[in-house]
């Protein structure tokens, strides 16, 4: 198996596979990704509901070798006047694997009933409460199945685990210190600031403490929260509808929740949010690639040596280790190390390494190039039955912006994008191009953000020539799916 490992990735790094492929081995789709040709489809292929597409122009969305700018028409606008483009891919799958979503959901203190229900509640289409706004892009890999259930249905499941706290939220102003009950429900305390009570709610009354805790927990943290058991709900929600449905593959999740004045900004994966605020660049995400997590992914390979199948070592080399170098000293790193060593090379160092690669080419046991994300639960080390899903996490980095401290004019937006945007341009390249862009244009212009996140989008895929497609300084353009959000910061008040 090994030799055919070799194989795989020596044509990876030879540069054969597309730019910005995720999965080396594409072209298994369901063998390797648990699809089933008998089983129905969780949800059917299509584009964001809110981009209205005609059969006609779903399928012109399709075409690879002109590669059309789908983009919001010119008499629909998204709530705080959102601006969207995407564009697919110059031929690495045959659809779109990028996903979107927007809505605006309401939070409320749910019903006895709906509380012990676990299933997913349905939107009820009651626009009273507290209201949130969810942004989503989700890049699929190895099919589009994945990102398709995740725009359907994580911000849902969100919005229901608001619900559970919905009475902590509505007295964010002024609330006492939260706590946690007996039976792990969460209630305010009406102690002395600074002390939570360990009892039962019986009546309204509490019981007797036991003993008090020493950390009070924020809303901002609560919220956090909700948000990370959320990917992780939806990742098992994955894994639960596998055995009744075809999902295929997996994918990266980026969302962003406005809620009560503030962006809770969620990244699993290697899609990247950026705020531009007086056209400086204010980081919103980390890209989570074998490379970023070589320590954690070591370290996983170092407590189970099992997950690596006898084929795989956790340790790293500058290059491959040739059998000829066996009592040799080689450099080296692993778990514990951010520099360099030298050791003796012994037969166990001769297997494949753990993390082969570097940048964009780097995968994770010669298969996938990012170590979060969603769904992927059936995937497998190519032509083996060595699963890679025990390394790649569904937990979300949570970043918070709070928008109501600071003054937004009509050019300060969040950019939020997959990986074909960012491969090929900077943060420092966005923020300039979103800036002059939005300066040029009419404040009042009812597309402008829009056609803000179409001229970045072009700006990553470029032109077509014989070439292929580059951008104007001839370099190679994003060959990949390419999805952009522009959400002005000002959106509540550009609305009114």
């Amino acid at each position: 198996m090994i030799s055919k490992v070799r194989n795989a990735m020596s044509s990876l790094v030879g540069g054969i596979i597309p730019h910005g492929h995720h999965h080396q081995h594409p072209q298994h789709g369901a063998a390797q990704n648990g699809g089933t040709d008998s089983l129905p489809p969780r949800f059917p292929y299509g584009r964001p509901e809110f981009l209205d597409l005609t059969p006609e122009l779903l399928q012109y969305s399709t075409e690879h070798a002109s590669r059309p700018v789908m983009m919001l028409k010119r008499d629909s606008r998204l709530p705080w006047r959102t601006g969207y483009a995407e564009v697919i891919n110059a031929g690495k799958s045959m659809l779109n694997e990028d996903q979107a979503s927007f809505e605006l959901l309401y939070v409320k203190k749910l019903s006895s009933k709906q509380q012990r229900c676990s299933m997913v509640l349905e939107d009820s289409g009651d626009t009273t409460g507290i209201p949130i706004h969810f942004w989503g892009v989700f890049d699929g890999h190895a099919g589009s199945g994945a990102a398709l259930a995740a725009s359907k249905l994580l911000h849902r499941i969100i919005r229901d685990r608001l619900c559970d706290v919905a009475h902590i939220l509505e007295n964010q102003n002024s609330p006492p210190p939260i706590c946690l009950a007996k039976n792990g429900s969460p209630f305010q305390a009406e102690a002395k600031k600074g002390a939570c009570l360990d009892g039962e709610e019986q009546d309204g009354q509490l019981d007797e403490p036991r003993f008090h805790m020493e950390k009070d927990i924020s809303v901002e943290s609560l919220v956090m929260g909700i948000i990370e058991t959320a990917f992780r709900q939806m990742d098992d929600l994955l894994e639960k509808e596998k055995e009744s449905y075809s999902i295929s593959g997996g994918c990266c999740a980026l969302i962003a929740v406005h809620l009560l004045g503030k962006l809770y900004v969620a990244n699993a994966g290697d899609s990247r949010a950026i705020i531009v605020h007086n056209n400086e660049v204010i980081p919103m995400s980390t890209e989570f690639t074998p490379e970023s997590e070589r320590q954690r992914l070591q370290y996983l390979g170092f407590l189970q040596p099992e997950l690596l199948g006898n084929e795989f070592t956790h340790i790293e080399f500058p290059r491959r280790i040739q059998r000829k170098e066996l009592g040799r000293k080689m450099l080296f790193r692993d778990h514990t190390m951010t520099g360099w060593a030298y050791k003796t090379i012994v037969e166990d160092d001769l297997k494949f390494p753990l993390i082969y690669g570097e940048g964009k080419k780097a995968r994770v046991m010669a298969t996938i190039g990012v170590t979060r994300g969603l769904g992927d639960h059936d995937l497998k080390v190519y032509n083996s039955n060595i699963h890679i899903k025990p390394f790649l996490s569904c937990c979300p980095e949570v970043k918070v912006y709070n928008i109501s401290e600071l003054k937004h004019g009509s050019d300060d937006v969040l950019v939020m994008g997959t990986d074909g945007l960012w491969d090929v341009t900077t943060d420092r390249d966005v923020t300039d191009a979103v800036s002059t862009f939005l300066s040029g244009r009419e404040p009042n212009d009812p597309l402008r953000y829009t056609l803000a996140a179409q001229d970045l989008l072009m700006r990553s895929r470029g032109v077509l020539k014989e070439r292929g497609w580059r951008l104007p300084n001839e370099r190679l353009g994003s060959g990949d799916d390419i999805t952009v959000f522009v959400i002005p910061l000002a959106g509540l008040d550009l609305e009114t």
